[in-house]
Protein backbone atom coordinates (compact mmCIF):
# COMPACT_ATOMS: atom_id res chain seq x y z
CA UNK A 1 0.00 0.00 0.00
CA UNK A 2 1.51 3.41 -0.90
CA UNK A 3 1.98 5.73 2.05
CA UNK A 4 -0.70 8.38 2.42
CA UNK A 5 0.13 12.17 2.29
CA UNK A 6 -2.59 14.61 3.96
CA UNK A 7 -2.98 17.90 3.23
CA UNK A 8 -0.86 20.62 5.38
CA UNK A 9 -0.03 23.91 5.88
CA UNK A 10 3.04 25.79 7.86
CA UNK A 11 0.51 27.09 10.14
CA UNK A 12 -0.98 23.67 11.10
CA UNK A 13 1.34 23.11 13.71
CA UNK A 14 3.72 20.01 14.74
CA UNK A 15 3.55 16.93 11.54
CA UNK A 16 2.76 13.82 13.16
CA UNK A 17 3.47 10.44 10.82
CA UNK A 18 1.24 7.74 12.08
CA UNK A 19 2.84 4.45 11.37
CA UNK A 20 0.48 1.70 12.15
CA UNK A 21 -0.45 -2.00 10.59
CA UNK A 22 -4.45 -1.63 10.72
CA UNK A 23 -6.52 1.15 8.80
CA UNK A 24 -9.18 1.67 11.39
CA UNK A 25 -6.69 2.79 13.92
CA UNK A 26 -4.32 4.95 11.89
CA UNK A 27 -7.90 6.73 11.02
CA UNK A 28 -8.80 7.02 14.81
CA UNK A 29 -5.24 8.66 15.55
CA UNK A 30 -5.12 11.21 12.85
CA UNK A 31 -9.09 12.44 13.38
CA UNK A 32 -7.93 12.98 17.12
CA UNK A 33 -5.01 14.54 16.30
CA UNK A 34 -6.23 17.07 13.71
CA UNK A 35 -9.07 17.91 15.71
CA UNK A 36 -6.43 19.01 18.56
CA UNK A 37 -4.74 22.12 18.33
CA UNK A 38 -1.33 22.50 17.35
CA UNK A 39 -1.05 19.51 16.10
CA UNK A 40 -1.68 18.12 12.67
CA UNK A 41 -1.27 14.32 10.73
CA UNK A 42 1.23 14.82 7.54
CA UNK A 43 0.63 11.02 6.54
CA UNK A 44 0.09 7.84 7.45
CA UNK A 45 2.18 4.34 6.87
CA UNK A 46 1.40 0.74 7.52
CA UNK A 47 4.88 -0.63 7.19
CA UNK A 48 8.08 0.25 8.07
CA UNK A 49 9.59 0.32 4.47
CA UNK A 50 6.56 2.83 4.02
CA UNK A 51 7.47 4.48 7.33
CA UNK A 52 10.98 5.39 6.25
CA UNK A 53 10.44 6.42 2.60
CA UNK A 54 7.58 8.93 4.37
CA UNK A 55 9.78 10.39 6.54
CA UNK A 56 12.47 11.16 3.73
CA UNK A 57 9.56 13.22 1.92
CA UNK A 58 7.34 14.59 4.68
CA UNK A 59 10.01 15.02 7.11
CA UNK A 60 7.46 15.11 10.42
CA UNK A 61 8.27 16.19 13.83
CA UNK A 62 6.96 13.38 15.41
CA UNK A 63 6.01 9.52 14.43
CA UNK A 64 3.85 7.62 16.57
CA UNK A 65 4.14 4.14 15.54
CA UNK A 66 3.14 0.52 16.80
CA UNK A 67 5.80 -2.36 17.32
CA UNK A 68 3.83 -4.87 15.45
CA UNK A 69 4.60 -4.07 11.79
CA UNK A 70 4.80 -6.47 8.84
CA UNK A 71 8.80 -7.00 7.95
CA UNK A 72 10.94 -5.65 10.39
CA UNK A 73 9.64 -5.42 14.16
CA UNK A 74 8.76 -2.22 15.52
CA UNK A 75 11.94 -1.81 17.52
CA UNK A 76 14.18 -2.45 14.68
CA UNK A 77 12.55 0.84 13.16
CA UNK A 78 12.81 2.90 16.03
CA UNK A 79 16.67 2.12 15.61
CA UNK A 80 16.91 2.71 12.13
CA UNK A 81 14.63 5.77 12.54
CA UNK A 82 17.36 6.94 15.78
CA UNK A 83 20.28 5.90 13.35
CA UNK A 84 19.44 7.94 10.21
CA UNK A 85 16.78 10.76 11.25
CA UNK A 86 18.98 11.31 15.65
CA UNK A 87 16.54 14.38 16.05
CA UNK A 88 12.87 13.11 15.24
CA UNK A 89 11.02 12.19 18.31
CA UNK A 90 9.54 8.88 18.25
CA UNK A 91 6.42 7.75 20.81
CA UNK A 92 5.07 4.32 20.67
CA UNK A 93 1.41 3.60 21.07
CA UNK A 94 0.65 0.12 21.22
CA UNK A 95 -1.28 -3.08 22.78
CA UNK A 96 1.41 -4.65 23.69
CA UNK A 97 2.20 -4.79 27.83
CA UNK A 98 4.33 -1.47 28.49
CA UNK A 99 5.92 -3.42 31.28
CA UNK A 100 8.03 -5.60 28.51
CA UNK A 101 8.54 -3.09 25.80
CA UNK A 102 8.73 0.25 27.07
CA UNK A 103 12.37 0.08 28.32
CA UNK A 104 13.29 -1.41 25.69
CA UNK A 105 11.63 1.33 22.81
CA UNK A 106 13.36 3.40 25.01
CA UNK A 107 17.10 1.99 24.76
CA UNK A 108 16.20 1.87 20.75
CA UNK A 109 15.67 5.25 20.73
CA UNK A 110 11.50 6.24 21.24
CA UNK A 111 10.72 8.96 23.55
CA UNK A 112 7.74 7.57 25.50
CA UNK A 113 5.22 4.38 25.08
CA UNK A 114 1.42 4.84 25.00
CA UNK A 115 -0.90 1.95 25.54
CA UNK A 116 -3.74 1.91 22.75
CA UNK A 117 -6.40 0.89 25.45
CA UNK A 118 -6.24 4.41 27.64
CA UNK A 119 -8.42 7.63 27.35
CA UNK A 120 -8.29 9.62 24.51
CA UNK A 121 -7.04 12.62 26.86
CA UNK A 122 -3.55 10.44 27.81
CA UNK A 123 -3.14 9.90 23.98
CA UNK A 124 -2.84 13.77 23.58
CA UNK A 125 -0.74 14.28 26.59
CA UNK A 126 1.65 12.03 25.28
CA UNK A 127 2.18 13.81 22.10
CA UNK A 128 3.01 17.05 23.73
CA UNK A 129 5.29 15.41 26.32
CA UNK A 130 7.19 13.79 23.67
CA UNK A 131 7.02 17.09 21.44
CA UNK A 132 7.99 19.38 24.63
CA UNK A 133 11.33 17.27 24.63
CA UNK A 134 10.24 15.02 27.28
CA UNK A 135 10.11 11.26 27.96
CA UNK A 136 6.26 9.65 28.29
CA UNK A 137 5.87 6.87 30.53
CA UNK A 138 2.94 6.08 32.71
CA UNK A 139 3.61 6.24 36.20
CA UNK A 140 4.00 2.65 36.72
CA UNK A 141 6.97 1.90 34.66
CA UNK A 142 8.72 5.14 35.40
CA UNK A 143 8.82 4.63 39.10
CA UNK A 144 10.52 0.90 38.13
CA UNK A 145 12.69 2.25 35.75
CA UNK A 146 13.81 4.76 38.93
CA UNK A 147 13.92 1.81 41.52
CA UNK A 148 15.88 -0.23 38.65
CA UNK A 149 18.43 2.81 37.99
CA UNK A 150 18.64 4.70 41.65
CA UNK A 151 17.73 2.16 43.73
CA UNK A 152 20.43 -0.54 43.52
CA UNK A 153 17.94 -3.31 43.23
CA UNK A 154 17.00 -5.43 40.72
CA UNK A 155 13.50 -5.13 39.28
CA UNK A 156 10.95 -7.94 39.71
CA UNK A 157 10.08 -9.23 36.39
CA UNK A 158 6.91 -10.14 35.04
CA UNK A 159 8.91 -12.59 32.17
CA UNK A 160 12.40 -14.20 31.81
CA UNK A 161 12.33 -12.52 28.69
CA UNK A 162 12.58 -9.15 30.02
CA UNK A 163 16.26 -10.46 30.97
CA UNK A 164 16.94 -10.58 27.18
CA UNK A 165 18.88 -7.45 25.59
CA UNK A 166 17.20 -6.21 22.55
CA UNK A 167 19.50 -7.92 20.42
CA UNK A 168 19.40 -11.24 22.56
CA UNK A 169 15.49 -10.39 21.75
CA UNK A 170 15.60 -10.19 17.46
CA UNK A 171 17.22 -13.64 17.97
CA UNK A 172 15.08 -15.10 20.04
CA UNK A 173 11.91 -14.05 17.65
CA UNK A 174 13.96 -15.10 14.59
CA UNK A 175 14.21 -18.62 16.48
CA UNK A 176 10.71 -18.86 16.87
CA UNK A 177 10.21 -17.85 13.14
CA UNK A 178 12.01 -20.84 12.49
CA UNK A 179 15.26 -19.73 10.93
CA UNK A 180 18.24 -21.45 11.49
CA UNK A 181 21.70 -20.05 12.76
CA UNK A 182 22.92 -19.38 9.52
CA UNK A 183 20.37 -17.39 8.19
CA UNK A 184 19.50 -15.13 11.67
CA UNK A 185 23.24 -14.32 10.86
CA UNK A 186 22.50 -13.23 7.36
CA UNK A 187 19.45 -11.21 8.32
CA UNK A 188 20.98 -9.49 11.50
CA UNK A 189 24.63 -9.07 9.76
CA UNK A 190 26.46 -11.63 12.84
CA UNK A 191 28.42 -14.20 11.78
CA UNK A 192 27.06 -18.05 12.79
CA UNK A 193 29.50 -17.91 15.93
CA UNK A 194 28.26 -14.42 17.72
CA UNK A 195 24.56 -16.25 16.82
CA UNK A 196 25.59 -19.25 18.64
CA UNK A 197 26.97 -16.99 21.75
CA UNK A 198 23.62 -15.54 21.83
CA UNK A 199 21.76 -18.80 21.49
CA UNK A 200 23.74 -19.94 24.35
CA UNK A 201 22.94 -16.38 26.69
CA UNK A 202 19.44 -17.02 25.89
CA UNK A 203 19.52 -20.86 26.92
CA UNK A 204 21.15 -19.31 30.25
CA UNK A 205 18.95 -16.24 30.90
CA UNK A 206 15.58 -18.38 30.55
CA UNK A 207 17.10 -21.44 31.83
CA UNK A 208 16.14 -23.97 28.94
CA UNK A 209 18.73 -27.36 29.26
CA UNK A 210 18.63 -27.77 25.30
CA UNK A 211 17.96 -25.85 21.88
CA UNK A 212 14.92 -28.09 21.53
CA UNK A 213 12.92 -26.65 24.44
CA UNK A 214 14.46 -23.42 22.83
CA UNK A 215 12.95 -23.30 19.88
CA UNK A 216 9.42 -24.49 21.26
CA UNK A 217 9.71 -21.38 23.92
CA UNK A 218 10.57 -19.43 21.13
CA UNK A 219 7.62 -20.61 18.45
CA UNK A 220 4.90 -20.28 21.47
CA UNK A 221 6.21 -16.67 21.93
CA UNK A 222 5.75 -15.76 18.66
CA UNK A 223 2.26 -17.21 18.49
CA UNK A 224 1.32 -15.83 21.59
CA UNK A 225 2.43 -11.95 20.17
CA UNK A 226 0.56 -12.36 17.28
Amino acid sequence: MPLAEHEESPEDGSSILIVDFHPVVRLGLTRLINASQGLRVCGEAETAHEAMEAIKVLRPDLVILDIYLKGIHGIELIENITRLYPKLLVLVFSKFDESFYAERVLRAGAKGYIMKHLPLKKITEAIRCVLAGKIYLSDKIALRLIKKNLGGRSPDYASPLELLSNQELKVFRLIGKGYSTKRIGEKLFLSVRTVEAYRNHIKEKLKLSSSNELLQYAIQWIQNEG
